[in-house]
């Protein structure tokens, strides 16, 4: 009997899943094996609500597997060291997975050629699982990647997809095989109260409810806080329970200005896990340095308190922050409200908004969060680095009759309209009535820092 084992890492699902099909294709048995990294648990990545989102996502996995005569094989311990346990347990002579873009993601690669070359069994790496387009799939003259994301998307769109395969009917796995118990979300602490659930069945639920309701609409909506009108598939995309190549085909299919600004959207996380492929460095240090000597001190360090927990003074940043610390999730303007705030306004280092970022959010991704952080600090990718949002503005665009700013900071919800996003301007006498506090720094004084600081005029 011949058995090949599938290392599910970042692609915890069945549907239009390339290793699992190309191991059901070879193989009389197939081994679907997840381990517990104790690497990535060391390095405190797996914070609380991306360890509940997982079980959900792991527990719905082992769930579809049985349904189809399997089961999902769990370990605990190094992946590669764990791995190549099972390949000696079930005599496998072919190991499949997919490819990944970090430097850890690389170094575990390197440790499962080494532990398969050792037992004689076949490495099979395969692209397109995790993104739509693989890092260095596209590449511009003269150089290993694109740092501009706009002839990025005009090669990106010109790419061929594959075809989506559908989930397998049957998955036949060696009996006797021991498995560590499946992790539970209930009992984890420091979880979000308001975090959504996990797995292939809600991701695909989310993806068909919202492609029926919210995609033609998309373009316009997207930057919408109080309508919550984006897709909220960004933790699916993470933890792999939906494919991107699926995706893109869906949206196409669709068609209409909807459907291409999300297409849109999901060139950019390809873009951006192909500028972390090609430098791994930009994980924890500037893409292009400003020569920034950020803030420091107690001072800074009390602002910085203040924004981790919705208190800058500033309704819209305040109201963004406080929905990540109850949801684990952001709206993408939120995001970027929060974080141009937090860089150019309070001129904090981009690592620390980075690292409060990776702490609660579920969708939390080193690619894109921390390509993201960089753009909005102006040391990524992004062409404008000196570009600065005006929060007040931004909510009077974005939430221009305050119901998102009212909903996530209750103490303003006594002010009607948009005098919420400005709730200093108030009387004393009513300003008195609200326990809000005052701005940390005046915007004009702000601006004046940062210019300052980037030796602009």
């Amino acid at each position: 009997m011949t058995v090949s084992v599938v290392l599910f890492t970042s692609d915890l699902r069945l549907r239009d899943h390339p290793p699992l099909r190309a191991a059901l294709d070879t193989s009389d048995a197939v081994v679907p094996l997840f381990v517990l990294d104790s690497g990535i648990h060391g390095a405190g990545f797996d914070a609380p609500n991306r360890r509940a989102f997982l079980a959900d996502c792991l527990g719905d996995l082992d769930g579809a597997l049985r349904e189809r005569g399997g089961r999902l094989v769990v370990r605990s311990g190094r992946t590669a060291e764990e791995t190549a346990k099972v390949i000696a347990e079930t005599g496998a002579g072919d190991l499949h997975l997919a490819a990944g873009v970090s430097r850890y993601a690389g170094r575990r690669e390197e440790a499962l050629r080494r532990e398969t070359e050792r037992l004689g069994c076949r490495l099979h790496v395969h692209d397109s699982v995790i993104t739509a387009v693989p890092p260095g799939a596209v590449v511009p003259a003269g150089s290993d990647h694109f740092a501009v994301f706009t002839p990025y998307f005009r090669r990106w769109s010109q790419e061929r997809l594959r075809t989506p395969h559908g989930a397998p009917r049957r998955v036949s796995v060696p009996e006797d095989l021991a498995s560590d118990p499946l992790p539970e979300r209930r009992g984890l602490a420091g979880v979000a109260p308001g975090l959504a659930a996990g797995g292939e069945r809600e991701g695909r639920r989310r993806l068909l409810a919202w492609t029926r309701s919210g995609l033609d609409a998309y373009e316009d909506r997207h930057d919408d806080l109080p309508g919550d009108a984006t897709s909220r598939l960004s933790p699916h995309l993470h933890f792999g329970t939906l494919s991107p190549v699926e995706l893109v085909h869906r949206a196409r299919a669709r068609g209409g200005p909807g459907a291409e600004a999300f297409v849109r959207q999901l060139a950019w996380r390809d873009f951006h896990h192909q500028v972390l492929a090609a430098r791994p460095a930009a994980a924890a240090e500037d893409y292009r340095t400003r020569h920034d000597d950020w803030r420091s001190g107690s001072a800074a360090a009390d602002e910085i308190t203040a924004w981790q927990e919705g208190r800058t003074g500033y309704p819209v940043v305040d109201a963004a922050m406080r929905q990540l610390l109850h949801e684990g999730w952001m709206h993408n303007r939120g995001r970027l409200l929060a974080a141009s705030f937090l860089t150019k306004t309070l001129y904090a280092d981009w690592r620390v908004g980075a690292r409060h970022f990776l702490a609660h959010l579920v969708d939390g991704d080193i690619a894109n969060n921390q390509l993201n952080w960089q753009w909005a600090a102006g040391t990524g990718t992004d062409t404008r680095p000196n570009r600065v949002l005006n929060p007040v503005r931004q909510g009077r665009r974005f939430d221009p009759d305050g119901d998102y700013v009212r909903r996530w900071v209750p103490e303003l919800a006594g002010l009607a309209g948009s005098a919420v996003h400005e709730p200093w301007r108030l009387p004393d006498e009513e300003r008195a009535r609200y326990d809000y506090p005052a701005p940390l720094v005046g915007l004009p004084e702000a601006l004046a820092r940062f210019q300052h600081a980037r030796g602009i005029g």
